[in-house]
Parts: C-alpha cells; structure tokens; sequence
C-alpha cells in the first residue's frame, strides 16, 4: 500500500515573499524588474512590475514564470533546447500559450514536489535568473 504526503501549496504569503525577496536583489543590483508567481495550477498569485521597468518586463516575467513551471526546470537550463536541432525547437510555437526560453523563470519545489514557479524579466537574462534563484532560496 502507498501512501501519499500532503505537501503544502504556495501561499499569498510565499508568493509575496518571492516578489520581494526578487524585487530587493534587483534593486540591489541596480535593475528594474517585473516579478510574476504562479501557482502548481499556472495561476496568478502575486505581479509586481518596478514604475520604471520597460514594459514588456511583465509579459517576459509571467512567460518565464510558466515556461519553468510547465517544464519543471529553470528557464537558464532550457536556452540550448529552442536553437535548431534542439529538442525543443519547435515547441515555443506549438501551444497556446507561448513558452519564452530565456533565463529568468524558475520553479518552486516543496518536499521534492513542484508548488508554482517565479519569473523575473527587466535585467540581463543571467540578472533575472539570479534575482529569481536567490527569490525561491530564500522561502525555502
């Protein structure tokens, strides 16, 4: 007989504490960012985008934020997969909801299960996967 052990959901309180724990490295490193986590469903549990952050930093952080919790690994891992002959070359086209292979998504592992995932778009590619790392190192 197997038994299966609850693992806690995101919370508000966690997603809040991401957003702010991404948001604080940015400015510490002189970004402006936007920061979306969603949930282990792909809802949205807290957005935040900086007054000066470019505008498009909030569609870049919401589909780094879905891409790593679709595929369960951060985005930084995935960049080599989308070039021609990668295994996923074709896939950021083929579904509904575009899939953004660029570092800055990643996700949010509880007890060794997958709760949701942080996307931070604004800075360098290698900027937003730092600022969302150090995000989800800090909650756990």
């Amino acid at each position: 007989m197997s038994t299966t052990t609850a693992v806690a959901p995101l919370t508000i309180q966690d997603a809040e504490a991401l957003v702010e724990a991404a948001r604080a490295a940015a400015e510490e490193a002189g970004a402006t960012v936007a920061v979306t986590v969603l949930d282990a469903g792909g809802h949205l549990l807290a957005f935040r985008r900086d007054d000066r952050a470019v505008l498009i930093a909030g569609e870049t952080s919401n589909r780094k934020a879905y891409t790593a919790l679709q595929l369960g690994t951060p985005t930084a891992d995935l960049v080599d997969a989308v070039q021609p002959g990668g295994l996923f070359h074709t896939l950021p086209t083929a579904l509904d909801r575009p899939l953004l292979f660029i570092a800055g998504g990643v996700p949010v592992h509880r007890d060794g299960r997958l709760v949701g995932a942080i996307g931070v778009g604004g800075g360098s590619p290698e900027q937003d996967h730092g600022f969302a790392t150090e995000a989800v190192q800090r909650l756990i």
